[in-house]
């Protein structure tokens, strides 16, 4: 299986509702989807969600880092799987969005050529997961709402998007805990929206009123190791590192300095499938459990975060991979079945999804 040629395009689906965090609103997916084809048909699909606050990346970067690195991967036989790794991680430093789709497309294609679903290439086994969804941030009674309706769907854990005021923030999680009871898990991510004292202020507060969630995702800056330590030191809420680890250098710093409890991988943060995997290997030295997380992503990208879920089921106990469920429709043909909180993949070979005739 020698690779013949290296093509992208944009992969477009509206969102059912926007998507909005501290960071940024969404309101259509708008991906680059990476298609490798080899010279005797087989092809092999990757795909890299553009987020300039979070990655610096948009559609027209991953474009040339890809077009960058597509001359050393065309001529490469398949079996010459970490020769090809290796030219994507070290022709051009970042762009690991770029590189994620590159690699997602590289596993699809070793995994077709084993005839294995790319769980089972990795040595995973399990096949059901059930993922959290996100609550958008909105006025406190448009949050509410949607939570329950997330409840009516089945979801049992709610995702929910806070950081733009800290004293509205607790309003909208004592509303929500009030609204949802102990029918769901609340997940908090403020999207480095608050300082850390605002962020003990605001933890402290809500486990006064008897609310500890299962974490706080990244509530301080990508860069500010001190303060997520400050926020750990003084909170009962356990403490989850999104923005702040793209590496495994970076976790090990976290890690070394205990400055949080979990760890959040993303393909699009570590390069791709290599990187997760060994990022999830770090946090099992230290004893620390993941959440494996997405951009907004489509099925190409979110079908492979599951099948590295199930590779590391022992250390990734989260699952946040939402984003299939929050497209109006799914434009891609996939024999993982995407059905609202429950993800199952298939025995079929690959990441299990392909484009539509």
């Amino acid at each position: 299986m020698k690779i013949k040629e290296i093509t992208t395009f944009l992969f477009k689906a509206p969102l059912k509702t926007p998507f909005k965090t501290a960071l940024r609103r969404v309101d259509s997916l708008e991906d680059l989807v990476v298609v490798i084809a080899c010279e005797d048909g087989s092809i092999g699909y990757g795909e890299g969600a553009p987020a300039p606050a979070i990655t610096g990346e948009t559609v027209d970067s991953m474009i040339a880092a890809i077009e960058h690195i597509k001359p050393l991967l065309i001529g490469l036989e398949i079996e010459e799987f970490d020769t090809a790794l290796d030219k994507i991680h070290h022709s051009i430093p970042k762009n690991t969005t770029a590189k994620s789709a590159l690699e997602i497309a590289l596993y699809d294609l070793k995994s077709k050529a084993l005839n294995l679903p790319l769980y089972r290439m990795l040595g995973g086994t399990q096949t059901t997961f059930k993922t959290d969804i996100t609550i958008s941030m909105n006025e406190t009674d448009t949050m509410v709402r949607d939570s329950l309706e997330a409840l009516a769907r089945g979801y049992e854990i709610l995702k929910v998007k806070i950081g733009d005021n800290p004293q509205k923030d607790i309003r909208r999680v004592k509303a929500i805990w009030d609204a949802v009871g102990k029918q769901a898990t609340l997940r908090l991510d403020a999207n480095q929206g608050w300082s850390a004292v605002q962020s003990v202020q605001v933890l402290q507060t809500l486990e006064s009123a008897g609310i500890v969630a299962e974490c706080i995702e990244q509530p301080v800056k990508a860069d500010d190791l001190a303060g997520l330590k400050y926020i750990k030191e003084r909170v009962q809420t356990p403490l989850l590192a999104d923005e702040s680890v793209f590496s495994a250098k970076d976790a090990v710093a976290l890690l070394e300095c205990q400055a949080v409890d979990y760890i959040n991988i993303k393909l699009a943060k570590t390069g791709g499938i290599s990187g997760a995997l060994k990022l999830a290997d770090i946090a099992h030295d230290y004893g620390v459990k993941c959440m494996l997380g997405c951009m907004l992503e489509g099925p190409f990208s979110i079908a492979a975060g599951v099948h590295v879920a199930s590779a590391k089921a022992d250390i990734i106990t989260m699952i946040d991979l939402d984003a299939v469920s929050l497209l109006s429709y799914n434009p891609a043909k996939t024999s993982v079945r995407f059905e609202e909180s429950r993800i199952t993949l298939s025995g079929e070979a690959g990441i299990g999804v392909s484009i539509l005739a």
